[in-house]
């Protein structure tokens, strides 16, 4: 996600305390994000999410009464939502391993911690350009791949490969 592309189409930051949405705001308009909209309450958030499209999402875990992830969850499912496929950045005041789990595992892209720096934030958004990683569509799962890491086996994939062996034309 190119920084014009974020600039075009904007950024939504829901955050419930209205002083951290602000600063975030304040952060992303200093890296030339002009359009910005902040919601505190889950309310605006969900209604700014049906209003149109946008390049970017930062959202806070304590959003809302349920949380975000079941809304996270709703649109990464739901095929003609306007944001399922929008990188989603979630920021935590004290996340463990579970919690970080269960937001990788709703379809969140990228989990930062507060309190963070302008740097940090721009390191985030940085990644999801740098680091694309393709959206997965399974049954029980729609957002983008939670594999990180390449892992070199050693050995090429040999999937196509035709089978060794003496009696391997009779396979």
């Amino acid at each position: 996600m190119a920084q014009s592309t974020i600039v075009k189409h904007g950024v939504l930051i829901a955050d419930p305390t209205q002083n951290m949405g602000a600063l975030i705001a304040a952060m992303l308009r200093g890296f030339g994000h002009q359009m910005v909209t902040e919601a505190s309450e889950a309310r605006a958030f969900n209604a700014a999410l049906l209003r149109r499209s946008y390049a970017l999402i930062v959202i806070d875990e304590t959003m809302g009464a349920k949380g975000p992830l079941e809304t996270v969850r709703k649109l990464r499912s739901d095929a003609t939502h306007p944001n399922r496929f929008t990188p989603i950045i979630m920021i935590s005041a004290a996340p463990d391993v579970r919690s970080i789990s269960e937001a990788r595992d709703a379809g969140v892209n990228e989990f930062l911690r507060k309190p963070f720096s302008a740097a940090d934030l721009q390191a985030r958004i940085a990644s999801l350009d740098l680091k694309p990683r393709d959206f997965v569509i399974a049954p029980d799962y729609a957002g983008p791949d939670r594999r990180r890491r390449t892992i070199d086996i050693g050995t090429p994939d040999q999937r196509g490969d035709p089978p060794d062996g003496p009696d391997a034309t009779e396979r």
